[in-house]
């Protein structure tokens, strides 16, 4: 009986957090019709938002995976001074506020910030512009592809890789053949969290972009835009695209355990 009990709680608290919000967003989207609610995306700030939400993303996706799987081997395979200070500045935007994080790009980029008035006289601008949203959404994304990678690189431990130096390869033919091929689903997982995450990032953006309709409002600052100008079924219909987008990123991770559970099955 209690099985039963925690099984129906559990479907319950399921519906309510993570498949409620989404269809309500959806029915809110499609209220006026399929018709109306594309038309909204035809809005040259809408299509902005999304073509730079699609823009800051791949370059966030791209150097914090470079960064991800540098950074875990070297704290996994190596001992040295300092590495545990790394391993916390790794960890740090996970404890941080998005918002508290986008105020200090503003004190170090802004008008009257630490570097504010050197970049302004090189004609340089990081606040209130798209490269304080990459550096914005950089820092809240870094720790993901890290924290996926290091558990299982691990368990790989080090016999293979000092077989390979002992076989006279190089360092980038060590990364490249040796570890990365043992943690491809990892890597995989953390590139696609860190995708939805920099989809969805609002705080830390909200701060630094300077809410610029059609150049520096990504897509969910339109939302909120939309949402306050009581714009409702284009809110709702870029919030479900939205969704749909990042939830395509979380399902993707999920893929190869599908495959894999099916390959066996057939087995």
């Amino acid at each position: 009986m209690t099985r039963y009990i925690v099984w129906a709680v559990s479907w319950l608290f399921i519906l309510l957090v993570l498949v409620t919000p989404p269809a309500m967003v959806l029915t809110e989207a499609l209220k006026d019709g399929l018709a109306a609610s594309v038309a909204t995306l035809s809005d040259p700030d809408a299509q902005a938002a999304i073509w730079l939400t699609l823009k800051v993303t791949c370059v966030a996706v791209t150097l914090n995976t470079i960064f991800g799987i540098l950074a875990a081997w070297v704290l996994v395979k190596f001992r040295f001074p300092g590495r545990q200070f790394l391993q916390v500045l790794v960890e740090l935007p996970l404890s941080i506020s998005p918002v508290v994080s986008g105020l200090v790009w503003l004190l170090l980029f802004g008008a009257q910030g630490w570097f504010g008035p050197l970049l302004e006289q090189w004609n340089i601008h990081i606040a209130f512009a798209v490269p304080g949203i990459i550096l914005a959404t950089l820092f809240v994304t870094l720790p993901y592809v890290v924290r996926t990678v290091m558990p299982v690189m691990e368990v790989q431990g080090r016999d293979a890789e000092e077989a390979a130096v002992l076989a006279g390869a190089g360092f980038w033919q060590i990364l490249w053949h040796v570890t990365l091929p043992g943690v491809r689903g990892a890597l995989l997982s953390g590139v696609l969290l860190t995708t939805a995450r920099a989809l969805g990032e609002f705080g830390a953006v909200s701060v630094v972009s300077g809410h610029i309709p059609g150049e520096t409002e990504t897509m969910p600052l339109h939302i909120e835009n939309l949402y306050n100008g009581y714009q409702s079924v284009a809110a709702f219909t870029m919030a479900a695209l939205l969704a749909l987008m990042a939830m395509s990123a979380v399902l993707l991770r999920s893929a190869p355990d599908w495959i894999a559970r099916l390959q066996e099955k057939k087995a």
